[in-house]
């Protein structure tokens, strides 16, 4: 899970153009007709989507609660979208191929390569982000009964594990490797280098940081510091191929944490 909003803007009520349709302006452009202002107004009605799903739930996300949320008649939604299963599917597009982005951006080993820390920062951060984990809650349930939205999902998982199983073979995952050489140990990391071990490593790390955040995220639960600890270090040994504490763990034992 990753913050999937930033691609699409905050959700809510209408873009540019959600009025004047409303009012009786001028028919929309053409869903085909790659023109800006057309882009912007479905941008706007995914937006208005993506805050019904996100806060009331898939339940509630009809194809008339989005036009009222976007501010524009239903006509003009259904000339984007014919059919609810259409806005759907163009909304878990979006949803997913952001946080993907997002992913693929994070774990990027270019250059000096990404720091490991700041990783698990990041996307433990996330899990305070309520609103965030109800959106992605949602999209679950939306794959729970349909096997479309599963299909998106599973293929959205794929290739987050990808990402990070790359990044568990690249250097960058080397926490403190040149401290522990220093201090004649053994470099971290090295049984993760092979391709299956990193799969393997990449796809636990995965279903914990999803699973996770349903409990830090207080949803389900809220754990306090010694848990968040465990958890910080099983993810830090997932990603660096070593059971060792993670260093600066006080830094990020408590986060998101209850007392």
């Amino acid at each position: 899970m990753n913050d999937a909003r930033s691609a699409g803007g905050a959700a809510g009520p209408a873009g540019p153009g959600g009025a004047a349709d409303a009012a009786g302006a001028s028919a929309p452009d053409a869903p085909s007709s790659p023109t800006a202002k057309g882009k912007q107004r479905r941008t706007a009605l995914l937006n208005a989507a993506e805050g019904i799903l996100g806060t009331s739930g898939g339940a509630e996300l009809t194809m008339r609660a989005v036009a009222d949320a976007a501010g524009v008649r239903l006509g003009h939604l259904q000339y984007y979208f014919p059919a609810r299963s259409d806005l759907l599917a163009a909304l878990l597009d979006r949803i997913l191929a952001a946080s993907l982005a997002r992913v693929a951006a994070l774990t990027s080993a270019d250059g000096d390569g990404a720091d490991v820390e700041a990783v698990l920062d990041t996307v433990l951060g996330e899990h305070e982000d309520l609103p965030l984990v109800r959106l992605f809650t949602e999209v679950w349930s939306m794959a729970a009964h349909d096997e479309a939205a599963a299909a998106a999902v599973r293929s959205f998982y794929a290739a987050y594990a990808a990402h990070v199983a790359a990044f568990v073979r690249s250097g960058s995952t080397r926490a403190g490797a040149g401290e522990a050489a220093g201090a004649g140990e053994a470099a971290e990391g090295t049984e993760a280098t092979d391709p299956a071990e990193a799969a393997s490593r990449a796809e636990v790390f995965v279903m914990l940081m999803e699973g996770s955040a349903l409990f830090r995220s207080g949803i389900t639960g809220r754990p306090g510091a010694r848990t968040d600890a465990v958890l910080r270090r099983t993810l830090l040994g997932l990603l660096t191929g070593g059971d060792r504490p993670a260093p600066g763990t006080d830094r990020g034992a408590g986060a998101g944490a209850g007392p």
